[in-house]
Order: C-alpha cells, then structure tokens, then sequence
C-alpha cells in the first residue's frame, strides 16, 4: 500500500467517527428536525466521497468488496443535489454504512501493516 492510500484511509475513518459521534444515538425524527445535524453529516458524507475519489486505483482493485464507487457517487449526490436530498437515507447511511465500511476499511489497513 502507498504512504498515501494509508494517509487517506486512516482520515476516512476519522470522518466516520466524526460523523458516528455527530449522530449519536438519535432517531431518525429527531434527525429530521435538526437541520445542524442533517448539514454536519452532510459535510461528513461529502468530506468521505472526496477522500475515496483519492484512494489509488491500485487499492480500489485490490479491494474490490469496499464500495469506492458507490461511496464517492454518494458524496456527489450530496454536494450537488442537497436539497432533493431524502435525509432519510442519509441517516441509514451513518446507521448502516458508516460502520461496515469502518470495518473493512480498518482491516485493510491491518492486513497492509502485516505485510
């Protein structure tokens, strides 16, 4: 793995927890009413997408199970289309997304350091 794709990765999962922790625990109704929260995980969504699209293609092709395309295709539809946004499915995304891409993201880095 490239110095960068590591540097890359490890800010990714700091993204994540930035946007986990900004969620909390709560619901999605809350969430709906919350327009700090809905644009603090919006940031966090494209911030995520923008350090995918600079993950070498090297590390995409040998990880091909990490969704990068859908990833980085979520930050564009974030960036550019925020106000047909369904928040709804940006709330899946943190609930349900952000930890098993943290995960496969997390043993990446793992396997990479004990090679």
């Amino acid at each position: 793995m490239q110095h960068r794709d590591k540097i890359v990765l490890q800010k990714i999962l700091a993204e994540i927890d930035i946007g986990t922790k900004f969620l909390g625990d709560v619901t999605i109704e809350v969430f709906l009413q919350d327009e700090m929260k809905k644009r603090a995980i919006g940031m966090t969504v494209i911030n995520i997408g923008e350090l995918v699209k600079n993950v070498t293609m090297e590390l995409r092709e040998a990880y091909p199970n990490v969704p990068w395309k859908a990833i980085a295709g979520f930050r564009d539809i974030t960036a550019h289309r925020y106000q047909t946004l369904r928040m709804e499915d940006v709330y899946a995304s943190v609930q349900m997304d952000f930890p098993m891409i943290r995960k496969q993201l997390t043993s990446i880095l793992k396997n990479e350091n004990e090679m």
